[in-house]
C-alpha cells in the first residue's frame, strides 16, 4: 500500500430537491488499501459512489487519479480511469456465459471480424484463476449462485484492468460460507494492489478486511477516517448515531399494550431476505420496524399483506391463522400497507387526487359497477379535511403535489376504508421537516383510534421518537425488541449491525 491515494475527492457536495445528500464531504483511497464506508442509511453512502461511478456529478469539489483532477462525468469516463463499480443489484447478462459478461462489449475478435470465443475463453479462465475462483467460462451465469455472480462481476472488473473497486453491500444475500469466500478475495484483490472501496453495514466482515474507515452522517464526515486496528465496533457505531433526536415528534403518551394482540406472526420465512421473523402487533400500538438495508423489513410487511409469497410460519389475524393470497384478501380483512416508493407502488400520478383517494373502496363510490362521481368526491373531501389536505387540492393531479401531501393522499386512501392494522413502509422518506410533523401527527391520530400501526423507517430518530416497542431486524431475523421510549440510537444500531457479536 501506498501512501498517495490514488483516488481522492476534495469538497463533494451534492444536492437533490429538498436535501443536501453531500456537503464538502473529502474521501480518499490507497493502492493496495480496503476502506470502508460507513453510515446509516441516507447517510450519503449510495450519492458518494455513484458520483465515482459517473452516475451523478457533483454540484462541487473535485476527484483527483494519481494526483490529477479527471472529469468523471459517466459511466465510461470513471471506467476509463480505472473505477469499477459492483452494484448491489449485479449487473449481468444472465443469458449469456461467464466469459461473455466478463468481455461484453470488448469481446477478442479473429481477423475475420468474428467474435473469438475460444481465446475469450482463455482470458476468461485466466482471470479467474488469478482470483483464485474455479469457475468454468463456459456456464451461463443464470445457472450460477449470487455469490459466483458476485465474483464474475469483480472478474470482469479486473479484466477491464480496475485500478479501484467499490462493493456496495456485497454481502447483503449470501449464506456465512459465501460471505467467507467473498472476504478472502477482498484480500486476494489487495495483495494485487486493488483499491477497494467496501460500503457495508455489516461490522463484522468490515473489521475483518477494512485497514480504514470513512464515517458519513447526514451527508458529512463524522470524524476523521478511522484505522481500523486502532478503533472498535462500538466507537464506529457510536460516530454513525451521534445526533440528537429532533423535537417534532409531539407527545409521547405510550400505548398500554395488553389483551390480545391482533396480527401474531410466527416463524416468517420469505425468500430471500426473510429467514425467521416473529413478532406480535397490538391493537392502538405504534410498533417501529428498524433494521439495515437487506435485513428483511419492507420483505416481511409484503409478505403479511399477501404480496409476497410465505415459504414457512404462520400469520394470525385476530387469532385466526390466515393464508393471504393477495392484497385484496388482506385489504378485506382490514389491513393496509402504505409501500417506500409512494409514486411507483401507491399513486396515480397523472389522475386527481379525488380518484387516488377513491381508488381502494369501489364498494363506497359505485353501484353494480358503475362510478357514482358525487361518492366518490363526498369520499374524497372527507378524508382531505381529515388529513388537513385543501378540498381544492382533491381536483389536481397528484402528482402536482408536494411529497408530504401526496403521502397524505395515501393515508388518506386506506383511512377510507378504516382499517384495523396500517402497514407503514418509510412514511417520510423525501419529505420536509414540516410535512414529516404533519405525518407523524397524523399517525398518532390513527393509532389513538385502536389502529395497530407497524412503521417501518430508515430514520432511527423517526423509529425512536414514535415508537412503543422497536423491533429490530438483521439480517431476516429478529435480533431484538425494545421499548421505545428511553431507548437510544446507539443502542438499536448495536443490534441492527451486531456488534455485540465477535469480530471475527
Amino acid at each position: 500500500m501506498t501512501d498517495a491515494p490514488l483516488i481522492a475527492m476534495h469538497g463533494i457536495a451534492k444536492r437533490f430537491p429538498g436535501v443536501l445528500a453531500l456537503d464538502q464531504v473529502d474521501f480518499a483511497v490507497r493502492g493496495g488499501e480496503v476502506m470502508a464506508l460507513v453510515g446509516e442509511n441516507g447517510a450519503g453512502k449510495s450519492t458518494l459512489v455513484k458520483i465515482l461511478a459517473g452516475a451523478y456529478r457533483g454540484d462541487a469539489g473535485e476527484v483527483l487519479v494519481d494526483g490529477v483532477a479527471a472529469d468523471i462525468s459517466n459511466p465510461k469516463a470513471s471506467r476509463r480511469h480505472g473505477i469499477a463499480v459492483i452494484h448491489q443489484e449485479l449487473d449481468l447478462a444472465e443469458h449469456l456465459s461467464v466469459a461473455e459478461n466478463i468481455f461484453v462489449g470488448r469481446e477478442p475478435r479473429t481477423r475475420l471480424g468474428l467474435v473469438d470465443f475460444a481465446r475469450m475463453r482463455s482470458a476468461s479462465t485466466a482471470v479467474l484463476d488469478e482470483l483464485g475462483v474455479q469457475i468454468d467460462p463456459r456456464a451461463l451465469v443464470s445457472s450460477l449462485s449470487l455469490a459466483r455472480k458476485q465474483m464474475v462481476e469483480i472478474a470482469k472488473a479486473l479484466a477491464l484492468d480496475a485500478r479501484l473497486v467499490v462493493m456496495d453491500e456485497p454481502t447483503s444475500a449470501l449464506t456465512e460460507n459465501e460471505v467467507l469466500v467473498l472476504l478472502d478475495l477482498v484480500r486476494r484483490l489487495r495483495a494485487r494492489g486493488v483499491a477497494v472501496v467496501y460500503v457495508s453495514h455489516r461490522f463484522r466482515e468490515v473489521f475483518a478486511v477494512a485497514d480504514r474507515i470513512t464515517v458519513l452522517r447526514d451527508g458529512k464526515l463524522a470524524c476523521p477516517v478511522l484505522r481500523t486496528a486502532e478503533t472498535t465496533p462500538d466507537a464506529v457505531v457510536s460516530r454513525m448515531v451521534g445526533r440528537e433526536l429532533l423535537a417534532i415528534f409531539g407527545d409521547h403518551a405510550v400505548h398500554e399494550i395488553g389483551g390480545e394482540p391482533i396480527v401474531s406472526v410466527r416463524g416468517l420465512r420469505c425468500a430471500p431476505r426473510v429467514k425467521d421473523v416473529s413478532f406480535d402487533l397490538f391493537p392502538g400500538e405504534i410498533l417501529g420496524v428498524a433494521g439495515l438495508v437487506g435485513a428483511g423489513r419492507s420483505e416481511s410487511a409484503r409478505a403479511i399483506f399477501g404480496v409476497d409469497r410465505i415459504q414457512a410460519g404462520e400469520v394470525r389475524f385476530e387469532g385466526r391463522v390466515v393464508h393471504w393470497r393477495s392484497p385484496r384478501q388482506a385489504i378485506a380483512a382490514g389491513v393496509a400497507l402504505v409501500p417506500e416508493d409512494r409514486k411507483g407502488q401507491a399513486l396515480f400520478l397523472g389522475l386527481p387526487v379525488r380518484v387516488n383517494i377513491a381508488a381502494a373502496c369501489s364498494a363506497l363510490v359505485s353501484k353494480a359497477g358503475v362510478l357514482r362521481r358525487g361518492a366518490e368526491r363526498r369520499v374524497a373531501v372527507e378524508h382531505a379535511r381529515e388529513l388537513r389536505l385543501r378540498e381544492t387540492a382533491i381536483d389536481v393531479a397528484a402528482g402536482t403535489l408536494s411529497g408530504g401531501n401526496q403521502q397524505k393522499v395515501v393515508l388518506a386512501r386506506w383511512l377510507a376504508l378504516r382499517p384495523k392494522v396500517l402497514l407503514l413502509d418509510e412514511p417520510t422518506r423525501g419529505i420536509d421537516i414540516g410535512a414529516k410533523a404533519e405525518i407523524y401527527r397524523i399517525i398518532r391520530e390513527i393509532a389513538a383510534r385502536g389502529v395497530a400501526v407497524l412503521m417501518i423507517s430508515s430514520e432511527l430518530p423517526e423509529v425512536l421518537g414514535m415508537s412503543d416497542r422497536i423491533l429490530v431486524l438483521r439480517e431476516g431475523r429478529v435480533a431484538g425488541v425494545l421499548p421505545g421510549p428511553g431507548t437510544d440510537e446507539r443502542t438499536v444500531m448495536a443490534l441492527a449491525t451486531g456488534v455485540e457479536e465477535q469480530v471475527a
